[in-house]
């Protein structure tokens, strides 16, 4: 029991972060005193499959069928017991809607192939991942997906994973010839970036064109003597979430394009259970995404915008967003020339992701 205590996080901050412990730690503590029967995934399956067959012989129909319809009457249960405690209206939002398919895409999901199962006692983590700070409306409390790690997982693969608007960006202005806007987006050109988690910065450097995006940070705490002590930098590909020393509710983060910065929180730690997915290909897992609406093009004001313009001679705003058939039609003749006088730039809607 000692030994456990010294792992349990306990709170550094009341009611907002624990001290940092190390996550490999204590998932080896929760195993060594919980039982088989407290880990283990398969004992509530075998209870299912029991259950499903009684189902399958009072309906008449097949043991999947059977095992399909408890999968959805659970989600529905889930779902229904959460709107009550926290819908006032009665009615399904758009919000509502898009979480319960998410749930409903992955919850208590088996792999097809057994070596994909997930080990009994695996740690699951949950992250918040939050709006790049160049979102004003959102930067300081709206977090826009959350997503469930393993322990197991490698870091590269939660970065791989991160949907961000800015990855898909397309620099450089295309008035003159819209039809030569390169197919290459950001993500492709500019693949440096780092998760910063207690004093290390672990950097992505599986690519040749990768660079070190710490080191002017690291460079500038120990130029000015910042109080930031021994900072390190390590390859990101090289540790899987259960090497780290973290805090829970404590915030991180999350670098990429060289300045889009992401605030990344863990919330919860805990082990696997029957009820979660067990396909570790699934995983990093997104159980929740924030809807955002999209914006529409200021002709048609129907289709989602794919260019805006800049100093534009022909539209009322500056900027001004218009999708590719209405950008095209005002902007240019039968046999392509431009008209008029205006920048134009591929536009990226954040909506794309819904």
């Amino acid at each position: 029991m000692a030994a456990m205590a010294a792992v349990v996080p306990d709170y550094e901050l009341a009611e907002l972060y624990t001290r940092a412990f190390r996550v490999g730690a204590l998932g080896l503590s929760w195993r060594r005193l919980l039982g088989p029967a407290d880990l283990s995934l398969a004992a509530e399956a075998e209870k299912e499959e029991e259950e499903d067959a009684a189902v399958a012989a009072a309906l008449g129909c097949a043991p999947g069928t059977a095992a399909e319809l408890r999968a959805v009457c659970r989600i529905r249960k889930k779902a229904l017991e959460r709107r009550e405690e926290t819908i006032v209206v009665d009615r399904a939002c758009r919000q509502e809607t898009l979480t319960y398919e998410m749930e409903s895409h992955a919850t208590g999901k088996r792999p097809d192939d057994p070596t994909d199962l997930i080990e009994e006692g695996e740690l699951l983590l949950t992250l918040n991942i939050f709006y790049p700070v160049i979102f004003q409306k959102h930067k300081d409390h709206k977090p826009y997906q959350t997503v469930l790690v393993l322990g197991s997982q490698k870091l590269t693969e939660l970065r791989d994973s991160i949907s961000c608007v800015s990855d898909l960006q397309i620099g450089g202005e295309f008035s003159s010839q819209p039809d030569q806007a390169p197919e290459h987006i950001s993500k492709d050109l500019y693949k440096s970036a780092f998760f910063y988690f207690e004093g290390i910065f672990y950097n992505d450097k599986r690519y040749p064109e990768c660079r070190d995006l710490s080191r002017t940070i690291i460079e500038w705490s120990e130029s000015h003597d910042r109080g930031y002590e021994n900072l390190q930098s390590v390859k990101m590909e090289d540790y899987v979430f259960n090497d780290l020393s973290l805090k829970v509710g404590f915030p991180y983060l999350y670098c990429h394009q060289g300045n889009c910065e992401h605030i990344i929180i863990i919330t919860d730690i805990r082990l696997i259970h029957h009820d979660d997915c067990l396909d570790r290909n699934l995983y990093p897992l997104l159980v929740k995404k924030h809807w955002l609406c999209t914006r529409k093009c200021f002709v048609c004001k129907m289709y989602t915008a794919r260019w805006v313009t800049n100093r534009d001679s022909l539209a009322p705003e500056d900027p001004c967003f218009f999708c590719d058939v209405c950008f095209r039609m005002l902007h240019y003749d039968a046999e392509g020339n431009k008209l008029g006088e205006f920048l134009a730039y591929p536009y990226v809607d954040p909506g794309i992701f819904n």
